[in-house]
């Protein structure tokens, strides 16, 4: 299985091309800020081919660049419903945060793609050759969402959008987030994977599940720091 990430735009958001080989289709994974050219280079390069778009949420940092990745190859985004509604208005889902990226991005809009389908917790997705299970993890917003999945050889991986860092976890201070339900999310749906699953989270670099159990600060009942990231 091929597995391609890139940090994109000033919020380094990792944006995922997850593909059986190369030379074929593929999906991709939180395409955020500026991230049409870099995908496209990896896109040529692998000589692979979208068939659909994945957001772990509806942050604009994760989606900035959606619309224009989906409607370039008229392929589908697929979101939790929960978070739909900030494809067309994402700067509604960061509080007063909104206001400061309006000033810095001056006549900055954004629509939905022309095709969309909503995720439901539980169901198994088969795109590009590829089974995911999704995973809904309210905490960092309504709508979160995480994809498991395995390679061939049937080592687990799970694509962990703003739920789960390297350290830490994802705010919980936003509108729709939740603490609370973060950590039920955390102990329910990411806790209960296997100690070797890797974890390829939606800033920073990838780590294991394992790994975050032994040594994460909030796994481990320190629960006063505040998470980071949009």
């Amino acid at each position: 299985m091929l597995v391609a990430g890139f940090p994109a735009g000033s919020f380094q958001t990792n944006c995922f091309v997850i593909a059986p080989d190369e030379g074929g289709p593929c999906v991709v994974v939180d395409p955020g800020q500026d991230a049409e050219e870099p995908l496209r280079k990896v896109l040529a390069e692998r000589r692979l081919s979208p068939v659909a778009v994945l957001l772990t949420h509806g942050h604009l940092d994760h989606m900035w660049s959606v619309t224009p990745v989906c409607d370039g190859d008229d392929i589908p985004a697929y979101i939790h419903p929960k978070d739909r509604s900030m494809l067309a208005d994402p700067l509604a889902g960061v509080g007063p945060m909104g206001a400061q990226l309006a000033a810095m991005y001056p006549g900055l809009e954004f629509r939905e793609p022309k095709q969309v389908e909503t995720l439901a917790d539980g169901a198994t997705l088969d795109l590009a050759g590829i089974s995911l299970t999704v995973d809904h993890t309210p905490g960092h917003t309504r709508g979160s969402v995480v994809f498991r999945s395995a390679t061939e050889d049937g080592a687990p991986f799970v694509l962990a959008g703003d739920t789960l860092f390297q350290g830490s976890i994802g705010r919980t201070d936003l509108p729709g987030g939740s603490l609370e339900e973060m950590m039920t999310s955390l102990r329910t749906k990411l806790l209960t994977l296997p100690d070797e699953t890797a974890v390829l989270p939606g800033h920073g670099q990838p780590t294991t599940v394992g790994d975050e159990r032994h040594t994460n600060p909030f796994l481990q009942g320190t629960q006063n720091a505040p998470g980071r990231n949009l």
